[in-house]
């Protein structure tokens, strides 16, 4: 089968079709409270970093949304340890402010549940490099979410994102998407993004009681999600890797 890839800057009529294509991610991801506010901004104020795959059929089957920021504004230079929450503000601040982008975030390849295993997703990571190129960057970043992890949720990062194979490509299989496109891996975002909500929201998500103190492991989740249960809630702050895409 093959695929078209079109940005939404060539074809807005398509945002409803992006917008309703189907993930797989776990729902408590798309609650971190930057991301709900950023997120759809990007496909409102930088379609054309917004990327979309259809099938034969014309079905948006994966999708790629990435935003220009600059990186090495004053006050800035380190990629952040805040990572995809840090880099969403700074891009649409940016954007806000007229001040001129240096380099490219990634920010999520989205493929849906029904079209995985195709290697959409390596197709879409080169496409946001390749879109990139094009629009005269000459780096792309990236607050990789490293896909296995969530089997691991009490193996510390740090140690997770150094294992690699005997070959000498990440053993994780998403960071290995992005070293064999070119990227290496610059430092770990321990913060990158943060969810905290009430323990009945959590309830709701994800079907766990949530009635003791401490972690919880969390189908999906990377790391243990701390609960409260005196204070009534929960927060989870998620890792990821930042990983560099010269270009």
């Amino acid at each position: 089968m093959t695929f078209t890839i079109t940005s939404l800057a060539e074809r807005p009529d398509r945002w409803p079709a992006v917008c309703d294509m189907a993930d797989s991610r776990p729902v408590f991801v798309t609650e971190d409270l930057v991301g709900a506010a950023c997120f759809p901004r990007i496909a409102a104020e930088l379609p054309a970093y917004v990327l979309y795959a259809e099938n034969e059929d014309g079905e948006v089957v994966a999708t790629a949304h990435s935003v220009p920021f600059a990186l090495h504004a004053p006050g800035r230079g380190d990629l952040p340890a805040r990572g995809w929450d840090q880099v969403l503000t700074w891009a649409f601040a940016d954007l806000r402010a007229g001040v001129r982008p240096d380099t490219v975030s990634a920010i999520a390849v989205t493929v849906a549940p029904h079209a995985q295993g195709r290697g959409l997703s390596a197709l879409m990571l080169t496409a946001m490099r390749e879109n990139a190129r094009a629009h005269g960057f000459g780096e792309v970043v990236a607050p990789v979410r490293p896909s296995a992890k969530h089997l691991q949720p009490r193996t510390p990062v740090e140690e997770y994102v150094r294992r690699v194979r005997p070959d000498g490509l990440p053993e994780d299989p998403w960071m290995r998407v992005h070293a064999r496109a070119g990227a290496t891996v610059e430092r770990v975002a321990p913060a990158s993004m943060t969810v905290s909500a009430s323990l009945e929201q959590w309830r709701r998500w994800t079907g766990l009681p949530f009635d003791t103190d401490g972690p919880v492991e969390v189908p999906g989740a990377l790391v243990p999600v701390h609960c409260d249960v005196e204070g009534g809630h929960a927060v989870y702050v998620e890792p990821n890797v930042w990983m560099r895409h010269p270009l």
